[in-house]
């Protein structure tokens, strides 16, 4: 088996969704394939490896964000043997999503067919549907699947026992670029304590790596994981200082979202800062940290 990453190159950036590939006696495995916007560049990443979309046969999505999953459907219908796995909550929605891109137009109004693409209905016989503690013999080697909310509730990572990487979508974050990292805080589903149990989970298969969908390989894993801890615990924190100043929701965003491009910017360059705000949009991370501390009664 041999692993590897494609760039999807999302809205023509570098570095903010990647795609792992694992390829093995018994076909290639795809770890978030990303949007369909983005599938000719999955396509144009095979292809330079010597492999097309036939020779995927299965789908492990980490979340069912629309850009780790959205082109699951389209794949599943040009494929027809693919399998898609996923966790148990985000099964149904990949089955029918209607609710989910619902909820997606709420965040993203006109621009959801620009950023995502179609977002089409995976056949039930083709779902398998996961919850934890699951051990997978694909690509030729074998995957443990772990619960890991906190960014969502639908949110499972795998790890290859093989090479000690684990597949972790945003549950360890993003790092565009140097070692500046972004705890991924959308709504509707963050819960920092889940979060940090998750991270424990992930620790506990002491991995030699990590492989973040935005974006690609991090080692060493432990210091990663360390850091990370400390990030989600201070940005939920700045969140909540903001809410006790007061304001309007739309005035409390735009703070939280210019304190970041400004933070991001003494550690990135201008391309890295824009990657990262694609990969995570700022004010998006406001808006679900606003909601966790809102159910806890803060701000409310």
């Amino acid at each position: 088996m041999t692993a590897d990453f494609i760039d999807l190159r999302f809205r023509g950036t570098a570095r903010v969704i990647a795609s792992a590939i694992l390829n093995g006696a018994d076909g290639v495995t795809v770890v978030d394939p990303g949007p369909t916007s983005c599938l000719p560049a999955l396509e144009a990443g095979l292809r330079d490896r010597g492999l097309t979309l036939r020779d995927v046969r299965s789908l492990l999505v980490t979340h069912i964000h629309l850009d780790h999953a959205g082109a699951c459907g389209t794949i599943a219908e040009r494929v027809p043997g693919v399998r898609v796995y996923v966790h148990e909550r985000g099964a149904p929605h990949m089955i029918d999503p209607a609710k989910l891109l619902a909820s997606a137009s709420r965040l993203y109004g006109d621009d959801m067919d620009t950023l995502w693409g179609a977002f089409q209905p995976v056949p039930a016989d083709r779902v398998t549907a996961l919850s934890g503690g699951e051990r997978l013999a694909l690509a030729g080697t074998t995957l443990h699947v772990a619960y890991t909310p906190g960014h969502a509730k639908h949110h499972v990572s795998y790890f290859d026992e093989h090479t000690g990487m684990a597949y972790v979508g945003d549950t360890a974050g993003v790092r565009v670029g140097g070692d500046y990292l972004i705890a991924p805080t959308p709504p509707p589903d963050i819960d920092i304590e889940a979060w940090q149990d998750s991270l424990t989970r992930i620790e506990a298969w002491q991995p030699v790596s990590l492989f973040l969908t935005h974006f690609g390989p991090v080692t060493p894993a432990r210091a990663h994981l360390a850091r990370f801890r400390i990030v989600v615990s201070e940005a939920a924190a700045a969140a909540r200082d903001l809410l006790a100043q007061g304001g309007s929701d739309e005035e409390l965003a735009q703070k939280f979202a210019e304190r970041m491009r400004k933070d991001v910017r003494k550690s990135l360059s201008e391309n890295e800062a824009r990657a990262s705000e694609l990969a995570a949009p700022f004010d998006q991370l406001f808006q679900g940290l606003q909601r966790y501390w809102q159910k806890k009664g803060v701000g409310s």
